[in-house]
Formats: structure tokens, C-alpha cells, sequence
């Protein structure tokens, strides 16, 4: 989507608003001994209070409102009876739609005490994130995107999970173009002022690669390593770009 009036910012702000809200209320609920259901289920009610649709079950009748990963699951995790243990990392991703306008964000969050080793990957993700953001500019090739965030994770010592990228959103979840975390040499189309998109990048201490779970739906880390993940939706603007989540 291209944002080309105020009211499409309006829109974006308020859903990214609410995403943001929900992401933070859910976020203080994570502790060991909750079921990840249960915090789908304050997605849900929240989602209602705010007279929102969860974009998973809108888009693709996911079998959630949220989607819920847990350990080695880098993306797209149904929540269900799972419990939360103490030392897990949880990543819960909240996208939604209101009044035809559509915002995603997701954060990988430490479940009790971690290691540190958890702890430095999830702090080298949401850097790599911030770079990614700080390198969206109007003008800019989209490569430059990857190419930041790449640096970061390599200087942190993760590696990128291959194939799990960022996305256009606005008017539907998913929508072009796609936003690598890895420099492309083919990627060379210009950012455009007022094109929304998400940064997302996903890290993990072990292979750069995923594989899809039996169910259909979670994305696992080809060798079981924990993943990180933290996103944001945006509006590319010629200056620092408006982050609406």
C-alpha cells in the first residue's frame, strides 16, 4: 500500500496503535505456567474492545488470533494447551485490520529467567530491527534494508533465518513487496514515500534455515534452534520513516 492522504495515515496509526496495545497488555501476562491459549485469548478480547479483526484468522482462517511461537518455532505457532516453562522464549506476532486498514508487529519475549546466550539474542534482533528502520528511507534502494540488518546480526554472532522476511501490509496482511534481512544484490527497487511495509527480522544461534511443522502452519529452525524475532509496520517517508506499531 501506498499511503497517499491523511486519512490512510490516520487509519494506519490507529490499528498500529492497537496492535501496539494489545502486543504490550499480552506481554505482561508471559510467565511460566500460562498456556500460550490463554494469551490468545486476551488477544481475542482485546481485539473486540477495540472493534478490531485479527488479520491470521481474516486473511486465512488461522486456527488463532495471534500467532504464538515458542523455542524453536521462528513463526506462525497455534496457540493452544502448550505451557509456558521458566528459560523459553516466547515470540507472539498481533496483526489486525480496522476499517480496511492492516498493521503487524511481533516480539520475541523471555519466559521468567533466561541465559544469556537467549538474552544477547534477543537484544542483537531488536538492533538489527532498529537498523533496518533507521536504513528505510524514500529514494533508497530496498536492498539497503537487508544490508543493515545483515551487518548487525553478523557482528552479533546470529544468523538469519533464510526466507523469513518482511512484507508490504496496509490494505491486506500480506502485500509486496517482500523485505529481505539480508543484503540482495537484485534488490535494488527505490522505496517510495508513503509505501507501508514491515521490518521483521528473524535471528537464531544455530543454522540459517527453516523447515514447515506437520500442522501445516509453525515455521521450525531447521536444527532446533531458539529464534528471535521483533517487527514493526511503517510509512516510508523521505526522513526517519513513521513506525505506526
Amino acid at each position: 500500500m501506498i499511503a497517499t492522504s491523511e486519512q490512510d495515515v490516520q487509519g494506519l496509526t490507529e490499528i498500529g496503535r492497537i496492535v501496539r496495545l494489545i502486543l504490550n497488555d499480552v506481554e505482561a501476562l508471559v510467565r511460566p505456567g500460562i498456556t500460550t491459549l490463554e494469551l490468545d485469548e486476551r488477544v481475542r478480547v482485546l481485539l473486540k474492545e477495540h472493534d478490531a479483526q485479527s488479520a491470521p484468522k481474516l486473511a486465512y482462517d488461522f486456527p488463532g488470533y495471534s500467532c504464538i511461537s515458542v523455542g524453536h518455532e521462528a513463526a506462525h505457532g497455534i496457540p493452544g494447551s502448550r505451557i509456558l516453562l521458566e528459560g523459553q522464549l516466547v515470540n507472539i506476532d498481533v496483526s489486525a485490520e480496522k476499517n480496511g486498514y492492516w498493521a503487524d508487529s511481533g516480539r520475541s519475549i523471555p519466559v521468567g529467567k533466561v541465559t544469556d546466550q537467549l538474552i544477547s539474542l534477543c537484544a542483537v534482533t531488536k538492533k538489527a530491527l532498529e537498523a533496518g528502520i533507521k536504513a528505510a528511507r524514500a529514494g533508497y534502494p530496498i536492498n539497503s534494508i537487508g544490508r543493515a540488518v545483515e551487518a548487525v546480526a553478523k557482528k552479533g554472532g546470529f544468523q538469519i533465518i533464510d526466507g523469513l522476511v518482511g512484507h508490504g501490509v496496509g490494505r491486506h496482511i500480506h502485500e509486496p513487496p517482500e523485505v529481505h534481512n539480508r543484503y540482495l544484490p537484485s534488490g535494488r527497487e527505490i522505496l517510495e514515500e508513503g509505501l507501508v511495509l514491515t521490518i521483521g527480522p528473524f535471528l537464531t544461534n544455530g543454522k540459517g534455515r527453516y523447515r514447515e511443522a506437520d500442522d501445516g502452519w509453525t515455521l521450525l529452525t531447521w536444527d532446533g534452534s531458539p529464534a528471535a524475532q521483533f517487527e514493526h509496520t511503517l510509512i516510508i517517508t523521505k526522513n526517519a520513516p513513521i513506525i505506526v506499531t
